[in-house]
């Protein structure tokens, strides 16, 4: 397999960043809102622990992928190696997964927490938007 230029890594971390931030805002904004909630609810403990995993990936993958930003820089003073970008490279990326995943399941499981007929939806879509989030991943 033929390796990235360092230049195509550099713009790719950016949107990764931009993506987990805008994303991890989000996921964070829902803890804060559960957090506050009074209810005992074993679901909204579930989605508070799942938001808590999103924004936790998120910010992972921000913190991983800005290695690689500063290392690939036009005009960085540190050179860089393909394979030194592949720890960061894989923690990135399993941070993303892991916050895409956790913040899918979380719009899966909120309808749950007015009805069942809303919660039956939530699950359609969150399954549907799954689907098609593996298959632009992979072609």
């Amino acid at each position: 397999m033929a390796e990235l230029p360092l230049e195509y890594w550099n713009k790719l971390s950016s949107q990764f960043i931009l993506i987990s931030v805008f994303l991890g805002g989000f996921s964070i904004a829902i803890t804060a809102n559960l957090l506050i909630n009074e209810s005992e609810k074993r679901l909204y403990n579930v989605i508070l622990k799942l938001a808590t995993t999103s924004a936790s990936g998120f910010l992972t993958t921000v913190f991983s992928m800005t290695k690689i930003v500063l290392a690939t820089a036009e005009g960085s003073p540190i050179a860089v190696t393909q394979s030194e970008l592949n720890t960061p490279r894989v923690i990135g990326f399993l941070g993303y997964l892991v916050g895409v995943l956790s913040l899918l399941t979380i719009i899966g499981l909120s309808g749950w927490t007015k009805s069942k007929s809303i919660g039956i939806f939530t699950t359609v879509v969150s399954a549907i938007t799954f689907i098609l989030f593996i298959v632009s991943a992979i072609f």
